[in-house]
Parts: C-alpha cells; sequence; structure tokens
C-alpha cells in the first residue's frame, strides 16, 4: 500500500494546525471565517486602493524584481487592469505576497480583498470561496535533473518528488503513479524556490507544480518531462460573502477573456506553450 513522506523541511508555526487538513488546507472551512464587513466595489473605491494577495516566487506570474523591490507579472497586471477598472489608478494596489498555505487564512480574516496568486479552482474550493471563470489554463508537470534520465512519472518509482505545502500537486501525481503500480514519496515545502534547492541538492528526485511555473526554474541542467497530469484552472478567489465583488470581478474576466486581453497578457508573459 502506498504511504506519502511527508518529510517537513521547513517547520512553521501553523503546520500543527493545518497539516492534518486536506489539500485545501488554505481554504478553511465555510463557516469559519471572519465576521468582517463585506466588501464591495464601493466599499474598494471608498478606502482607494484594492489589496490583493498575489505570489512573489513564480516567474512570469508573480515575481519580486532585486532591482526594484517591485512584484511583476501576468498575475499583477491582472490586479492593475482590476484596479484601473475599479479605482481609475492601475497604481492604487496594495499588493501582499502569499504562499500556497497563507492565501487561505489572508483572505478570510479581511487582510486583502482578493487573491490572484496561481490559486488552482477545485470543487471542494469553491465550497468556501467565489472563483471567476479562468484566467490560465496549465496542468501539472515534473522538473527533474537531465543526469537522471528520466522519460516520465513511469520510470520514477520509490522517487521522492518536492510539493508545495497545500497544493493540490501531490494528489494529481499520486493518481496517475497507481496507473503504473509505483510508489512515491513527498516532501513538501513553503515555497518553490525551496522546492528547487532541494532538487539542485538531491533531497528530491522531481519538483513537481504546474508547467507554466516549473518553466521559471529551468535551467541547464534540469528539464520539465512530458507528462501532463489534471487540468489546473487559475481563478480569482474572493471571499464567499462578497457576492457583488465576485460576481463584478467576473464579468471582467469574461470581457477579458473574450477581448483578447487576457491572451495578449499571456503572451507578453512568455506563457504561451
Amino acid at each position: 500500500m502506498k504511504k506519502r513522506n511527508l518529510l517537513a523541511t521547513v517547520v512553521l508555526s501553523s503546520v500543527l494546525f493545518l497539516g492534518a487538513c486536506s489539500s485545501d488546507d488554505d481554504a478553511t472551512k465555510a463557516g469559519t471565517t471572519n465576521n468582517s464587513d463585506q466588501v464591495t466595489v464601493e466599499s474598494i473605491k471608498e478606502a482607494g486602493v484594492l489589496k490583493v494577495g498575489v505570489k512573489e516566487d513564480v516567474p512570469n506570474f508573480g515575481l519580486k524584481n532585486t532591482d526594484t523591490g517591485e512584484i511583476e507579472g501576468f498575475e499583477i497586471d491582472i490586479a492593475k487592469k482590476l484596479a484601473e477598472k475599479i479605482l481609475g489608478d492601475a497604481d492604487a494596489i496594495e499588493l501582499t505576497p502569499v504562499t500556497a498555505k497563507t492565501r487561505g487564512p489572508l483572505l478570510d480574516n479581511g487582510e486583502v480583498d482578493m487573491i490572484i496568486a496561481t490559486f488552482t479552482v477545485t470543487e471542494e474550493r469553491k465550497e468556501t470561496y467565489n472563483f471567476t471563470d479562468a484566467y490560465y489554463e496549465d496542468a501539472v508537470g515534473l522538473l527533474v535533473k537531465k543526469d537522471k534520465n528520466y522519460e516520465g512519472l513511469k520510470d520514477m518509482d520509490g522517487a521522492t518528488i518536492g510539493v508545495s505545502q497545500s497544493s493540490t500537486t501531490a494528489e494529481a501525481i499520486e493518481a496517475e503513479a497507481e496507473q503504473y503500480d509505483i510508489a512515491i514519496d513527498f516532501s513538501e515545502y513553503a515555497t518553490y524556490p525551496e522546492i528547487k534547492a532541494a532538487l539542485d541538492s538531491g533531497r528530491v528526485d522531481a519538483f513537481s507544480v504546474d508547467r507554466s511555473i516549473l518553466a521559471g526554474y529551468l535551467d541547464d541542467s534540469t528539464e520539465i518531462l512530458s507528462d501532463r497530469f489534471a487540468t489546473q484552472d487559475y481563478g480569482i478567489a474572493t471571499k464567499k460573502t462578497n457576492t457583488e465583488l465576485a460576481d463584478y470581478t467576473n464579468d471582467l474576466i469574461t470581457t477579458w477573456g473574450e477581448d483578447g486581453t487576457l491572451d495578449g497578457l499571456v503572451s507578453e508573459w512568455g506563457l504561451s506553450e
């Protein structure tokens, strides 16, 4: 019987509380969220700022520029477009860096108005949060060292794969591994750079997350295998009670999807496959 070997390499104070939860740890159960004032388009206008949770360690989606200190990427541009639409100023945004584990709680407690952070839409998560239609579609992949000579997951019996805490990645890979009748272990990390460091040092045999994210961590010694697991739809998440904001945001994403705005940003950030 296959067992998941979760090797905690980064000890966080929240691990004991969240570690026993499902892959949707960042989505706290419905009914347990903070009942702060409802966020609406009008309340954002009154505040004069749009507060958005974003990634700062995902190349081309949300990555901190070490020269300027600014976070840049495809998802940041979406946030700026939303701020421009709501407030008339693309720079009227407050960006809060999040991880897969922290993004849900930050949305729950009202520290951010919305999350635009490679947040995969799942049926379970939709029970807790509002999600827009997908603004980007991807699939889980595997980044490995070239000298391992792996052709695909089928060659990786007994391998340890590095994944992000609270992500759905491990479940997708396990489902695929069962078809090959192989056993896979997993090691969880708080950030993507930590997984890449673990791959480089040999502590894991592969780094797994969505393929477009892996592309930002490619170097001369690594390659992305052809395997594609579980289509991943990224949506903008808002608190379940903020239905007006959710509808407004979804209408914009739908419009931008139809008029080519999103495709233009995808091309601009080199995300086209």
